[in-house]
């Protein structure tokens, strides 16, 4: 550890114990009591420990995970900690194999999220839709953009499993992603974090609880996670890639005048910067054409050569198809892409009888984006050809806002029906725009090349692909009721259903620099319902059958030169599970099997050209509906094992198989083979954790290992990308105990990726006639180590 780190890491301590100390001479009374441990012994039996019950809210009641006939996956805060999980982008592990993430192109500013294959390729756009609904405290977040922001003291992720069409609605069509969030105690707590990293990586969190003072509490929550680039950027001055520099603060204050109501007022800010993945050329002229030299001469017509030739390369360029390049060949300007979010939300709970609660849960919530993304240099179009323009700058500007509203009715009529009703009310409006300058020439001969003139790429003065404006207002009614006959306690019937009115309508304002009028405008209403029947065979092991039904909400895409619009896809999902818990609660197996029909699916497809006025080139997006219906296929396993008091494994497993029907490309009108994106065939993770005393400490050791399948990166291309294989692994002494009514201490040691695997994540075929493939490669080996203090 070089000492500029050291000195970070005493200053990043050294500030949140000045923030502790105080408050902990007052306060020395009011410990926050420590966490539950994650096993718990048997009364009965004391030399027997057990599996501990996970609490989930996915029917918008507190439940027992193994009593819930849901597939969910929980990720708890201790398993965010031994991963160390700062944002949503750490979950592209395969933390949970069903759950998939990356990002969209190679950019850390949004990302992908998909469930069961149900992966939007584009849904980077205003009038575009993601197929997974990621909701934080109950509130939606309409968009992909801001969603890598650091996480803000969360205590759990509960990933919802198949559609979720009845409690959480439109969008949720794979299913729903749930991070709930820590709240105030009323009593005083505070816990600090700093710790130092490879690749100049800092973190640091603050979270305190302060007492309650009247019939209030207060919560605040601070986090700072940084991190240098991971591909050096040879240009000086400008940003590398692969960089973030996060952070975020979150203030609470819940006012509780009796036992019967809660109020909870929250409000966040973050601001992420970050640059995006670097691109690179894995491969040249994988089709075999004839070579010609870099300076012959330009030729009119698709390729600048001529029919059958291609291109050679600068020799300044280096084609890299196996590791991770750790300095570009090629120097471009690249600056922060910045995402600002920010929301507020107000939670009520009335509860005006011990069987009936009432609750709202209001919400605006902001997010800006300003994206700048250079990482193709001379990997990928435009083509370099003598004297010309290269290095493709993709800037954009992305503007949402959003409004929601929601009243839930949740109860029991008498001991045989629990329920839960609802309203709800959702608005926004999005604008965008985009513009793909070059910012590198070339010499005439390819050895050479100069920094072009900036101008182009300040706003005022940009081409513009492409500007619209997009706006949704959907409305929702919707019950779920759960019956257990006296007669018969151990079934249980669910019948739900929700009515949704969706309204939406757009309009792309200017293509290739050109004011349009292009308009698009829709309304849907549609019932999604739910049945499931469960049955308890022991007080440990039940089993339950779920019929359910979701959507993805139409839209257009702003690529298209035409606002070509497309409709909503469905969703019909059939799943049979199981929840058990054996021997004494050590062993815990949950599996399910569903079958999902979908129809009128959204698929991409893209065409690249070039701008022969400016040089740049366009990627032009046509969302078609698929014909006939997409069948997704599937098996999930999950098993834990307390094998000892100290010792416990644990496992997950998915098989996904996707058959799309043949869809006819816009762009040559010929029917071809589409396939589902970012979805392995088989993904599975294992992992370890050991837990024990250690000289008036505790000792605790976590190791996972998560592999995934190849899979597609694009629905057009039958090309993939790598099969991956992570291990992450933690070291920690924790409870060490400073001073007699002090704060206590943990030390930790890191590491994500331990074995330095390296892997195509993302590749991209369509410029094989011109130059060859590109693609982007996941992030190296990172270690460091971490202090935490807790009062």
């Amino acid at each position: 550890m070089n000492r500029r780190n050291s000195l970070k890491l005493r200053l990043l301590l050294g500030a949140a114990l000045i923030a502790i100390a105080p408050a902990s001479t007052a306060l020395a009374s009011d410990v926050a009591t420590a966490p539950a441990p994650d096993v718990a012994p048997d009364l009965e039996n004391p030399d027997v420990y057990s599996l501990t019950d996970v609490v989930v809210t996915a029917t918008k009641r507190e439940t027992n995970l193994q009593d819930t006939p849901i597939s969910i996956s929980v990720v708890g805060s201790e398993d965010l900690a031994n991963r160390h999980v700062q944002s949503l982008m750490d979950l592209a592990d395969g933390s949970v194999p069903g759950l998939r993430i990356t990002t969209f192109e190679a950019r850390q500013s949004a990302l992908t999220i998909g469930i069961r294959g149900i992966v939007p390729n584009d849904a980077n756009q205003p009038a575009r839709e993601q197929g997974v609904g990621v909701y934080i405290d109950g509130v939606y977040l309409a968009r992909q953009q801001g969603l890598a922001a650091s996480l803000l003291d969360i205590e759990r992720v509960e990933v919802l499993k198949g559609p979720q069409g009845t409690l959480f609605g439109r969008n949720t069509e794979g299913g729903a992603l749930s991070l709930v969030t820590k709240r105030p105690s009323g009593e005083f707590g505070v816990r600090a974090i700093a710790g130092l990293g490879n690749l100049n990586a800092y973190n640091s969190e603050l979270h305190v609880d302060f007492p309650s003072f009247g019939d209030f509490a207060v919560k605040v929550d601070g986090v700072i996670s940084v991190q240098g680039p991971v591909t050096e950027n040879i240009l000086s001055g400008e940003e590398g890639f692969g960089e973030y520099d996060r952070r975020g603060v979150r203030a609470q204050i819940m006012w509780t005048p009796s036992d019967a109501f809660t109020a909870v007022l929250a409000a966040d800010i973050g601001k992420d910067k970050n640059t995006p993945f670097y691109s690179q050329l894995l491969n040249f002229n994988p089709l075999g054409l004839n070579v010609l030299p870099f300076n012959s001469p330009v030729v009119s017509g698709s390729s600048t050569v001529g029919s059958g030739n291609i291109r050679d390369l600068s020799p300044l360029v280096q084609v890299e198809g196996e590791d991770r390049m750790t300095q570009a060949d090629i120097g471009v300007p690249q600056q922060w892409s910045v995402d600002d979010t920010q929301g507020v939300d107000l939670h009520l709970s009335w509860r005006p009888s011990d069987n009936l609660e009432i609750r709202s849960i209001t919400a605006y919530r902001e997010v800006d984006v300003d994206q700048w993304d250079n990482i193709g240099g001379a990997h990928r179009p435009p083509i370099g050809v003598p004297n010309g323009n290269f290095s493709r700058y993709s800037l954009a500007g992305f503007w949402q806002h959003q409004f929601s509203q929601e009243l839930q009715a949740v109860g029991n009529l008498g001991d045989s029906i629990e329920y839960v009703g609802g309203l709800y009310y959702f608005k926004e409006t999005v604008s965008d725009d985009a513009a793909t300058p070059s910012t590198n020439t070339w010499n005439a001969d390819g050895t050479a090349y100069t920094i072009r003139d900036p101008l182009p790429t300040q706003r005022g003065f940009r081409f513009l692909d492409r500007a619209s404006t997009a706006h949704s207002e959907s409305k929702a009614v919707y019950g779920q009721a759960t019956w257990t006959p006296a007669a018969a306690d151990a079934l249980h019937l669910t019948v739900g259903g929700r009515y949704t009115w969706d309204d939406k309508d757009g309009k792309l304002e200017i293509v290739n620099n050109v004011a349009t009028d292009l308009t698009f405008e829709t309304s849907v209403d549609r019932f999604d319902p739910l049945v499931t029947l469960a049955y308890d065979l022991t007080d440990k092991v039940n089993v339950y059958a779920k019929y359910s039904t979701g959507y993805r909400a139409g839209g257009a895409s702003s690529r298209s030169l035409t606002y070509r619009s497309f409709d909503p896809e469905e969703v019909e999902a059939y799943e049979i599970g199981l929840k058990s818990d054996l021997f004494d609660s050590r062993v815990r197996l949950n599996a399910a099997i569903y079958a999902m029909d979908r129809t009128d699916s959204q698929i991409d497809f893209t065409l690249v050209t070039v701008n022969p006025i400016t040089g740049s080139s366009r990627n032009t997006v046509e969302t078609i509906n698929a014909p006939g219906t997409t069948e997704i296929r599937g098996l999930e396993l999950e098993g834990q094992f307390q094998a000892t008091e100290h010792l416990r494994f644990s496992a997950s497993y998915a098989y996904t198989d996707a058959t799309v029907p043949d869809t006819v490309n816009p762009f040559n009108g010929v029917s071809q083979q589409v396939f589902i994106i970012y979805t392995p065939e088989n993904a599975g993770t294992v992992a370890a954790d050991w837990e024990s005393p250690l000289m008036g400490a505790t000792f605790r050791a976590h190791i996972d290992a998560n592999y995934a399948d190849a899979s597609h990166s694009f629905e057009q291309f039958e090309v993939e990308n790598d099969k991956s294989f992570i291990v992450n692994a933690r070291l920690a002494i924790a409870d060490i105990q400073t001073t007699a009514g002090g704060p206590t201490m943990e030390v930790a040691l890191w590491s994500r990726n331990l074995l330095d695997e390296t892997y195509v994540y993302r590749r991209d075929p369509s410029n094989r006639s011109t130059i060859g493939d590109y693609g982007n490669f996941n992030a190296p080996r990172t270690f460091g180590i971490e202090l935490r203090a807790t009062y």
